[in-house]
């Protein structure tokens, strides 16, 4: 159980305040080599103690720029416990916010369901570029680099090398451990990266004469494909891929076209011509090199193709230290050395791109102080942020004509202009693309647009794309998100054409609608969208006999209705938005009056049973999935006394799972049904309880982001129960004081400040957690109204609650 006063070593159980540090002061000595030395001269505490054994000092270059933010944010926070069910899903990455490669130290093989790095493990075998977006979805072209002493070892599990955890330092700019290569001597190996290109340095200790260094760089490798949701049920998978070992260039390069995804959807989206390019550049020149297959050394031999592929350089045996620069692209090798001349050119530091990295991280998160919080809330709240900048990532690359281009999957080619990939839409649309709104308006047209594109090139609006749609989860939550971007009066996307692809969600049954089931990750079907659309137009609801999930999906299309509805309204399509409007009431459908419950439905109009056709939850908490028409929930459950007893069953029986995202707007319903009280206790106690600043600091999956933006909404006070129409229900806030500052934009240029939205909580850090009364810039909030509109938040203002230690009758 997390202590919400929760602390460090450094800091006072009792006190509600932070302690002092000192991030970026000097603190070490000279101590003249690497030998199990944990601080050098120049050395300085570059982020918080999180109490995990892991060193906190860094060279002074690796903290420019000073970020309050950056320095409490712990990238291992979510990547505790046996994968994949008790971890976040998340790993220490490098990379700047959104950025299309992240860059992270390797201790396993990732697929999916499992992660490249846990904090569990002993030895690390390199670095990989992946471009996996979270743990239940598939790598796409990831790359791999690792270093070596003396005969250059390729095989993934044989160059795996001890190291101590007092050794590593992790932060989301720049990476760094030390390597025991047994009696050849030690590694140190340091990593940053931008968004297309990772930067690394090999720092080489041996510890007998005339032993030479190697690097090797993996094009293709064995991995696995996961056939239905079990990790047991995995089969190996031999993706192809090329590599050149260039002298003349001082270069590696090539591809591979690995996408664990590809078993999904079928022929309708092949994307047969899938690549990731890499470009290696070395600062010094290697003195011979070579290629392996599945770990055996062809030396001299310098280009190859095939499975299990890496190529390896040597360096000269008085050779000590070694930078490389891995540009990665889906566009062509060309444009992945490209990437490297735009992104960090010859000759620049890894001090200098660290810092570039952390100047991007650094203007988000600094966006955010706080105020009577201790160093586990402070990690808790600056990690969910970082958090909440990841997903969706860029899949954009500029060209050399200077104009953007990115490769569709749908298309199968590359295409002008900007696109992004990992949508997980049916976890983030309920906060983590509300947060957006509020703090990375910049990107959220550019995010739209994309979506826009993948309708136009593809057919379909993405429900859970990964380069390509991948018919994970259910629902066109797609629909929420244009809703919710055009509510907030978002542009740099044409509402007209939102309007034809959302409209197309709601009236257009997918691909062999009547022949398939659509059971989750159900391989080689046409693009799901709204599957058992087809009887949820002619009776109401998606029958459980003839399509999976149909609970889950009856409800999900009701809210989708109500989205597409707004859109409709928004452009003038009146008859539409009526049409959608009377369907978004569909929920009804689902009511079983003899058990209190919803229940799925079969196409007889016989209910299925309470555990039939639920999607990551049960027929308690999509009982309460109506998140667009409370007050008619509401009516349907026999009342507002009845549908507060209700909840005080759901939480009081512990059906509330905060793991998985149909719970998280449950607790904010008691603010609707005239009980905030309620409101106010259990979201601290999901705070309390399900956050932690630890490695193991997330009851559930990330899922891009989620999980971190309903934290950040919750501890400012509200919380978007109905985003689509970008309105955020009242809480009660965590912490005395906290401000955020408001980017005004909604391109892509630097965002320039339009005010802060600053929110007065006094005694809320001391558990003060019932609210007596609020103002809005001076003015008293009228208690009955418990919906506050996007527009009220995002302009800024001060928000001035009034605490107390118990319930009070305010709202």
């Amino acid at each position: 159980m997390f202590d919400f006063r929760g602390y460090y070593k450094t800091a006072n159980p009792l006190s509600s305040a932070a302690p002092e540090h000192s991030f970026g002061k000097l603190r070490g000595t000279d101590v003249g080599n690497l030998r199990g030395q944990e601080v050098e001269r120049g050395w300085v505490e570059g982020h918080a103690d999180f109490g995990d054994g892991r060193n906190n000092l860094c060279g002074e270059e690796f903290v420019n720029p000073q970020s309050e933010g950056t320095s409490w944010v712990n990238v291992m926070l979510g990547n505790g416990g046996p994968e994949p069910n008790l971890s976040g899903g998340m790993i220490p990455a490098v990379a700047p916010p959104f950025g299309m490669t992240r860059w992270s130290p390797q201790t396993r093989e990732n697929y999916v369901s499992m992660c490249p790095y846990n904090q569990t493990d002993i030895k690390m075998h390199g670095f990989i570029g992946t471009h996996q977006p979270a743990i239940w979805m598939g790598e796409s072209a990831p790359s791999e680099i690792s270093a070596g002493l003396g005969e250059p070892i390729t095989d993934f599990h044989q160059r795996g090398l001890p190291f101590e955890r007092k050794d590593e330092y992790a932060s989301p700019n720049y990476y760094r451990n030390l390597l025991d290569a047994g009696d050849q001597g030690k590694i140190r190996v340091e990593m940053t990266a931008t968004s297309r290109v990772g930067h690394i340095r090999y720092t080489f200790d041996p510890s007998i004469p005339a032993v030479r260094p190697h690097i090797v760089v993996q094009a293709s490798r064995k991995t696995w494909v996961l056939h239905g949701d079990q990790p047991d049920a995995k089969v190996p998978y031999y993706p192809q891929g090329h590599i050149k070992v260039d002298a003349e260039r001082q270069e590696v390069y090539g591809w591979n076209d690995e996408r664990q995804d590809h078993v999904l959807v079928g022929e309708d989206l092949p994307a047969n011509n899938f690549k990731g390019y890499f470009v290696a550049r070395f600062s010094h020149p290697w003195t011979s090199g070579g290629i392996s297959y599945d770990g055996k050394l062809e030396p001299s031999v310098l280009e190859g193709n095939g499975a299990v592929l890496a190529g390896y350089v040597q360096f000269d045996e008085k050779e000590r230290r070694v930078d490389v620069r891995v540009g990665v692209s889906f566009i062509s090798i060309e444009q992945a050395r490209r990437n490297i001349d735009l992104e960090i050119p010859d000759g620049q530091s890894l001090g200098t791109t660290s810092q570039t990295t952390r100047s991007a991280w650094a203007q988000k998160l600094d966006l955010l102080s706080v105020g009577g919080a201790t160093s586990s809330n402070l990690t808790v709240l600056y990690t969910s942020f970082a958090h909440t900048l990841v997903y969706p990532y860029e899949i954009s690359e500029r060209t050399s004509s200077g104009e953007w281009a990115y490769y569709s999957g749908y298309l199968d080619k590359v295409v002008k202009g900007i696109s992004y990939s990992g949508y997980s839409i049916w976890d983030t649309f309920r906060a983590q693309t509300a947060w957006l709104l509020l703090v990375a308006p910049e990107r959220v047209g550019e995010m739209v647009q994309s979506m826009i594109q993948d309708w136009r090139e593809g057919g379909w609006l993405p429900m859970w794309k990964n380069i390509v749609e991948t018919n994970i989860m259910v629902g066109t939550h797609s629909d929420s998100v244009i809703a919710q971007a055009m509510k907030a009066g978002v542009r740099g996307f044409d509402w007209d054409e939102a309007w034809q692809s959302v409209r197309k969600d709601a009236f257009t049954p997918p691909d062999r609608d009547q022949d398939l089931s659509f059971a989750d990750r159900e391989e080689g079907t046409p693009q799901e969208v709204r599957a058992g659309l087809t009887e949820y137009m002619k009776i109401g609801y998606v029958a459980a006999d003839l399509h999976a999930e149909s609970g889950s999906r009856t409800l999900d299309y009701a809210y989708d209705d109500h989205a597409a509805s707004i859109v409709a309204s928004l452009v003038g399509a009146r008859e539409d938005a009526e049409t959608l409007y009377q369907r978004s009431k569909n929920y009804k459908n689902l009511w079983n009056e003899r058990t209190g419950h919803m229940e799925a439905r079969n196409e007889d109009g016989s209910f299925a049973g309470p555990d039939q056709g639920w999607t990551e939850g049960d027929h308690w908490a999509y009982s309460l999935d109506v998140m667009h028409d409370v007050p008619g929930l509401i009516e349907l459950m026999g009342g507002q006394d009845n549908f507060i007893n209700f909840l005080d069953r759901h939480f009081e029986g512990g059906h509330n799972l905060h793991t998985n995202e149909p719970s998280h707007h449950i607790p904010y319903l008691y603010t609707l049904a005239g009980a905030p009280h309620k409101t106010q206790e259990w979201v601290r106690r999901i705070g309390e309880s399900d956050y932690n600043h630890t490695a193991g600091g997330m009851s559930g999956n990330e899922d891009c982001g989620q999980m971190s933006a309903w934290y950040l909404f919750s501890a400012m006070g509200l919380y978007p129960v109905d985003p689509a129409n970008a309105t955020y229900v009242l809480g009660a806030p965590f912490f005395d004081r906290l401000t955020l500052i408001l980017p005004n934009t909604t391109t892509a240029a630097m965002s320039t400040s339009l005010g802060a939205l600053r929110i007065s909580a006094t005694g809320a850090s001391s558990d003060l957690k019932y609210v007596k009364n609020l103002t809005v810039d001076g003015e008293p909030w009228d208690s009955s109204r418990k919906v506050v509109d996007h527009a009220l938040i995002a302009q800024g203002g001060e928000w001035v609650w009034a605490m107390e230690g118990t319930q009070q009758a305010w709202g």
